[in-house]
């Protein structure tokens, strides 16, 4: 592409002006060719096409724009695109939209004419081409691979690039900063090299990565953790951002100050580890990052900008508090009321309140650690949706659940009326595994059910967020369609299987905020979710005062 064509150039004119005696290639593969019988002086190239097109176009450029006597002194032959061969020598700009190869090779060759074309003047384009032209021909190499004749070339092209890792950018990074400290001030690079080792293993600390990573973030995004602190330098976009973005956007600062370079990537861990002992702080700045905070918009607020010095540890906490506020866009009390589980917008915005709920209440650092890497959504705590079920193998589990339920109220209170609904639940047991219980059947029993579970009360489905808590994905499935009692059953039996279950929701089915003169286990009432609701407003407020 044109930028490639470009970045190509631009390296070469670089290690050219700095009198680098040798450049190497990426290597080409090749093998003898004999295949029309005349094989002497030809070559089969199984690996590098693009590199020698390129290397031939850039020739055949200077050559055509009288910047040098001859072209390439090689010549190319496209067994599969023989049109290929004959349009290289004209390039013509009508017949390049004939095919997508024509194309790309014409693009190629604007690129490099572009390029040339940035010289001040003729002159100045003179001595650009020339200096290119003499460093291909003294000082470029490629490494040259030959495999023996009776080689299968498909076999070997898919085994060599098959499955091929490419380099991550902090290892560029790496590699043009310790070579860059090994010419300016030798015997420094060792010393680098630990600390960035050093750095990497603080980063693999589950405790520490989980608060400044997106929760998203995975092996294919970041090769190693330092990428993180590197794409913070770079200011790398969220998405969109090209390939190798942060080491071409760091690459020249590297080069131009290689050590001052280094000692920012040392001052920003620096305040990752600042920000990880500050448990406020690792609170504030997990919630951050865990809605999509980049971390280099945090680096800016801890660093101070245009010219301000950095601020004091009040106002940082400020800065972020302020930040929280803008990333849940509700006044906490004024707009709670308003969003509903049922409202894409209102949904997110519930998941990050419920997040923060859980933050907030948190006596030290929250569990970044565990809740990264997971799905999360809202759990109804009081679900009434039996009518959505329509098979026998649906209404049995539902029943079984439900019966369980009511079994442990029957065991407390020895009610007649729970009596005569857990015999009713025992005699449809045989008719569902006959499958003679019908829909309707099951509708009317299952309502009656709804209504003993439910205090005697039966109201519309409740989206607010006195109703809603925040559990992970897996274990929100195991828990739909069913009446508070029986998922407050299942969330004690995950939480005594060490399944992680968040705070506020575990408090949520032990009755935790509910006062003790409206408290009654086996309902989710409307007392409970009023005492929920107001806990939930006033430990925001304090938290972000």
């Amino acid at each position: 592409t044109q930028d490639e064509v470009h970045k190509l150039l631009n390296d070469l004119a670089e290690s050219a002006v700095k009198m680098k005696e040798r450049y190497s290639l990426q290597p080409i593969v090749v093998k003898k060719w004999d295949g029309d019988g005349d094989g002497d002086g030809y070559w089969e190239l199984i690996d590098g096409q693009q590199r020698l097109t390129t290397l031939w176009l850039i020739f055949n450029y200077m050559q055509k724009a009288g910047y040098r006597r001859n072209g390439a002194a090689f010549s190319l032959n496209y067994k599969t695109r023989r049109g290929c061969n004959k349009y290289l020598n004209t390039l013509d700009e009508k017949l390049a939209k004939e095919n997508i190869d024509y194309f790309h090779l014409h693009q190629a060759n604007l690129a490099i004419g572009e390029w040339i074309d940035k010289g001040a003047n003729d002159q100045a384009k003179e001595v650009r081409a020339n200096q290119i032209c003499n460093y291909l021909s003294n000082s470029v190499r490629v490494i040259w691979y030959e495999v023996p004749e009776d080689e299968k070339p498909i076999p070997l092209f898919t085994r060599l690039n098959q499955g091929r890792i490419p380099l991550t950018d902090a290892e560029l990074i790496k590699a043009v900063l310790l070579t860059q400290i090994a010419e300016d001030k030798p015997g420094r690079e060792t010393e680098v090299a630990a600390q960035w080792d050093g750095i990497e293993r603080d980063l693999q600390r589950a405790e520490i990565w989980a608060f400044v990573a997106p929760l998203d973030s995975h092996v294919e995004q970041f090769g190693t953790r330092i990428d993180l602190l590197l794409d913070a330098l770079a200011k790398k976009p969220a998405t969109g951002a090209p390939r190798f973005h942060t080491f071409y956007a760091l690459q020249k600062k590297v080069q131009e100050g290689c050590l001052a370079f280094w000692d920012e990537v040392v001052a920003l861990h620096a305040y990752v580890l600042g920000w990880f002992e500050e448990t406020r702080w690792y609170n504030k700045i997990g919630f951050l990052v865990a809605c999509g905070t980049a971390l280099n918009d945090i680096l800016g607020w801890a660093q101070g900008t245009d010219g301000c010095p950095p601020p004091t540890k009040s106002d940082f906490t400020k800065k972020l508090n302020e930040h929280i506020k803008k990333v849940l866009g509700t006044k906490i009390i004024d707009d709670l009321d308003a969003l509903r589980y049922d409202n894409g917008l209102g949904y997110r915005k519930l998941q990050q309140v419920l997040l923060l709920f859980n933050v907030a209440i948190c006596s030290g650092r929250f569990p970044f650690e565990k809740h990264a890497g997971q799905a999360w959504s809202l759990e109804h705590i009081h679900a009434q949706n039996a009518q959505d079920l329509n098979s026998s193998k649906q209404w049995d589990a539902w029943l079984t659940e439900h019966r369980e339920a009511l079994g442990i109220i029957q065991a407390q209170s020895n009610t007649k009326a729970i009596e005569n609904l857990l015999e009713k639940i025992d005699s449809a047991t045989p008719l569902l595994k006959n499958q003679k219980f019908g829909q309707e059947n099951f509708k009317l029993l299952a309502g009656e059910i709804l209504l003993a579970l439910n205090n005697g009360v039966m109201e519309e489905a409740d989206h607010s967020i006195a109703n809603l808590a925040l559990l992970s994905h897996g274990a929100n499935a195991a828990l739909s369609n069913a009446v508070f009692e029986v998922k407050r059953n299942k969330v004690l039996e995950m939480d005594k299987r060490g399944d992680y279950i968040p705070s506020a929701t575990r408090n949520v089915f032990l009755k935790y905020y509910t006062p003790a003169d409206k408290l009654q286990p086996h309902f989710w009432s409307e007392a409970d979710k009023v005492a929920y609701q107001k806990t939930i407003e006033s430990t925001l407020i304090a938290y972000l005062h």
